[in-house]
């Protein structure tokens, strides 16, 4: 009986943990390359009219981003918001160019390699 409690009990912890892992963790983060991109003054806007009639907006950018070691790439990517003009972002990429999700940083986190 109490090999079964103590079963039942850590099945059980082993679970919470699993999902408040699953739930505190960015999987478009983990594991993937970083490049860094600063916003340019223009953005393309594609709308979508939803069948409710709502207008979705999508803010599309385009351009050169730079690499920790100052290789230039390409990229293309979305939000669900106007970024802001001249930020800086780190994107984080994978299969050597698609942006998987990004964050704003500051110009004192951008490694010393990358030049805009």
């Amino acid at each position: 009986m109490k090999k079964s409690l103590i079963a039942v009990g850590v099945l059980a912890i082993f679970l919470i943990g699993a999902i408040i892992a699953l739930a505190t963790m960015d999987f478009n983060r983990m594991g993937k390359d970083n490049a860094y991109y600063q916003i340019p003054a223009e953005s393309s806007v594609e709308e979508t009219k939803l069948e409710s009639g709502e207008i979705m907006k999508r803010y599309l950018y385009t351009g050169t981003a730079y690499k920790e070691n100052g290789e230039s790439i390409e990229v293309e990517f979305s939000a669900a918001k106007e970024l802001r003009e001249g930020a800086y972002l780190k994107l984080y990429l994978k299969n050597g160019d698609e942006v998987t999700s990004y964050d704003e940083v500051q110009p004192s986190d951008i490694p010393e390699k990358v030049k805009f």
